[in-house]
């Protein structure tokens, strides 16, 4: 028998496909590309994914090993998966074997046998006198359970993951259970397959002009590759078009893919799907467990799910009938993946809809400058929603002059009136204050001694809850100290203001009022930020304290006040992208206020009220801000018209990565400029002193030419194995 041949991405970090010999009583039946195999690589055996097939190979055949063995399971990727990973790996100049993984569930990675069991769904039963009367008796005493009862009924077949995401827990499950009124079942594969009846007539709004233009728009591109970005300002009924748009896609018997920055963005969107499409439907994030990921996998691969809605991970999932993709919040940065292989989920995106030749439709209030400039050039159907979808207006921004004000616990006299008066007419507040934490610092009354994390060198935040000290950057912990180790004093406080503090000083200011706090310290429990957004909804709380995790795509019809808090930091960064995000995450934590028929109100306590950024934000919008912005970026030559990589380079002594990336920028590249190398924004972190470098070019082809040159020359370089180094392709935060 001839001999056959396989090259395999091994998960390994080498930027290069691995050569097997395929054994004569493996050669049947035929390997596929993208099949799992297990092979030998050093000591152990991984998991490697088959991206080619052939009968002749220019190794010395003594030196290549064969496979160890085939797994024959239905666990193989397609080709289009593989094309489509193979060109992400090209073009961030990633190690291909890790790319591959991201495309397999945690479970799938291992060589060890898995033991599939199906997954439990629910069902309600059949309605007999007996269940109508018990239906009746929880409408009234249990509605949280009536509510669970009537989406199981409607969804029959939902599974545990949708319905925790939705806030549901398994006491109510149990309880409807032991009333015989729902049952769980093991669930049978099956094709999707379209129903009229699928769709809920009764939970579609009528369309304005503007949303009615773009759904005609994207319909129109169904089966060929456009992008569509849609710039609707924060309630502007984005979500409607999103669904509007994919009923065509659906019908046709084809699969959507969702992504969102957030997880915390996944319950609403997810609550707003399962309204509308009586389809199977299955999130894909990091807060599920590995078996419930697998399930995701399974039923995307085996075409049994309509809709996916996940973070940016769920771009590389096995949909073999991919009809449409959507990305909210396009801009948020999120998407970008910052370490390992650091993709960008909306660029990943896009491209994958190019491959398939579907369309894709990004939206944002604050579109990003990229994605903004390819709308006003032409690449992208660029549409815009000028006003708020139903009886609700625009919020207005107004600043207010710190300098001039009284403070009282980091709020001014006037933004406490406000939410005084706002409070008294039964409506919600908005506080945003993107700093976690009790304190972003203590020190010495006396002898001015701060205490700064030794492996970071920046001040340890203090969390007075569990009364720590922990670093923000590499997580270190300690208690807090009785003394000054300087001098001795007992006089040590904290310095500056986190969420935490706020909401005991708020609580203090306004004693009647129930206060939540959002952050990712108070929803570290499972279910609690879903929880927490539940009882918001509710109006269990009036006073809503909170990161920038509050502050994205949530709708809070009973919130009409927004008061933004120390969000001066951004106006003197030396990060060019620094007024971008700042304008984009004022604009989005002012679309919570007056998002129903109730009018909104933004107040921004600033030390610089005269600011040319927040001026031209309050009084001409982001996309006034955003135009001129750009004519900025083309004279200085920045992206989005040029395109940059990042060479970041770590050690444990400072001379050594700076002399790595110094002897990089003594390469002669055509076409391309050299920032660097210079210190990382925060130069030590977790013992590491870090150092960047940056390669530019006005042409996206030259800038990668350049960056191959670089690789090869690397493996050469004296400090190579000195430091650790890594390479971002469209880098979007420099601080990292």
């Amino acid at each position: 028998m001839p001999k056959s041949y396989v090259q395999v991405a091994v998960p390994v970090p080498m930027r290069q496909l691995f050569t097997y010999l395929i054994p004569n009583d493996m050669q049947q039946p035929p390997i596929h590309i993208g099949e799992r195999v297990a092979v030998s690589f050093g000591a152990r055996q991984v998991i490697a994914i088959v991206v080619s097939v052939n009968n002749e190979c220019d190794i010395d055949a003594k030196k290549i090993k064969p496979i160890a063995k085939r797994l024959n399971d239905v666990f193989h990727l397609s080709d289009s998966l593989v094309s489509f990973l193979k060109l992400c790996a090209n073009y961030y100049h990633h190690p291909i074997g890790d790319v591959f993984q991201q495309a397999l569930p945690k479970l799938l990675r291992q060589v060890k046998k898995l033991e599939l069991q199906p997954p439990m769904v629910w069902h309600s039963e059949n309605i007999t006198d007996e269940t109508r009367e018990k239906i009746t008796k929880i409408a009234t005493k249990a509605p949280k359970q009536h509510a669970l009862y009537q989406l199981i009924d409607k969804h029959q077949g939902i599974s545990w993951a949708e319905l925790r995401t939705l806030g549901y827990s398994k006491a109510q499950l149990n309880a409807l259970t032991a009333k015989t009124l729902i049952t769980e079942v093991k669930q049978q594969p099956c094709q999707f397959i379209w129903q009229e009846s699928a769709l809920a007539q009764e939970n579609k709004q009528v369309l304005s002009t503007e949303q009615a233009i773009i759904v005609a728009a994207i319909n129109q591109s169904i089966e060929q590759f456009a992008c569509h970005l849609i710039d609707g300002i924060t309630g502007s009924g984005k979500t409607e078009v999103y669904l509007q748009a994919m009923e065509n896609v659906l019908a046709n018997n084809q699969q959507v893919l969702v992504i969102v920055p957030e997880i915390g963005l996944t319950p609403q969107t997810l609550l707003r799907f399962e309204q509308r499409f009586n389809v199977p439907i299955c999130l894909h994030h990091s807060n599920l467990n590995d078996t419930e990921r697998l399930d995701t996998w399974l039923n995307a691969q085996q075409n049994s799910v309509a809709i996916v809605i996940g973070t940016r991970s769920a771009v590389f999932s096995p949909l073999h009938k991919l009809g449409m993709i959507i990305v909210d919040e396009e801009h948020d940065s999120s998407l970008k993946q910052q370490d390992s292989f650091r993709y960008h989920g909306r660029d990943v995106a896009i491209l994958r809809a190019r491959q398939l030749n579907i369309p894709i439709v990004l939206g944002s209030a604050t579109p990003s400058f990229e994605s903004l400039q390819n709308a006003l050039s032409g690449k992208y159907q660029y549409h815009q929603l000028h006003k708020r979808a139903g009886q609700s207006n625009k919020a207005k921004i107004s600043l207010i002059d710190v300098a001039k004000q009284q403070m009282e616990f980091g709020l001014s006299g006037s933004l406490k009136h406000e939410i005084k008066q706002t409070l008294a007419r039964g409506e919600q507040v908005l506080v945003f204050l993107n700093r976690r934490g009790y304190a972003p610092a203590i020190n010495c009354q006396e002898c001015h001694w701060l205490c700064d994390c030794q492996r970071c060198d920046k001040p340890y935040t203090f969390h007075q809850k569990q009364q720590l000290l922990i670093c923000h950057h590499c997580g270190s912990q300690k208690r807090v100290p009785r003394q000054c180790p300087s001098c001795g004093s007992v006089r040590i406080a904290p310095v500056g203001q986190g969420t935490e503090q706020l909401e005991q000083r708020i609580s203090e200011i306004f004693p009647d009022v129930s206060v939540v706090r959002i952050d990712r310290d108070s929803t570290r429990k499972k279910g609690e930020l879903t929880k927490l957004l539940q009882e918001i909804t509710e109006k269990k709380h009036q006073l809503l304290i909170g990161t920038q995790m509050l502050a994205k795509g949530h709708h809070f019809p009973d919130v009409t006040l927004v008061a933004v808090l120390d969000g001066d930091g951004a106006l003197f960064s030396f990060d060019f992208r620094a007024s971008e995000n700042m304008a984009q995450l004022l604009i989005q934590v002012a679309g919570r206020a007056g998002r129903a028929s109730k009018p909104g109100k933004v107040l921004v306590q600033t030390s610089y009220p005269e600011h040319p950024l927040l001026q031209d934000l309050v009084h001409n919008g982001y996309q006034h801000f955003a135009k001129q912005a750009l004519i900025e970026r083309k004279q200085a030559r920045l992206p989005p018209f040029s395109f940059q990589a990042l060479i970041r380079a770590e050690a444990n002594y400072p001379s050594y990565p700076e002399k790595f990336l110094r002897t990089l920028t003594e390469q002669t590249l055509i076409n391309c400029e050299f920032a660097g190398p210079v210190p990382a924004a925060m130069e030590k972190k977790a013992g590491k002193f870090r150092y960047h470098l940056i390669l530019q070019s006005k042409s996206r082809k030259e800038l990668h030419i350049a960056i191959l040159q670089l690789l090869n020359v690397i493996p050469n370089n004296e400090f190579h194995h000195k430091v650790r180094w890594s390479l971002d392709i469209d880098p979007i935060d420099l601080n990292w």
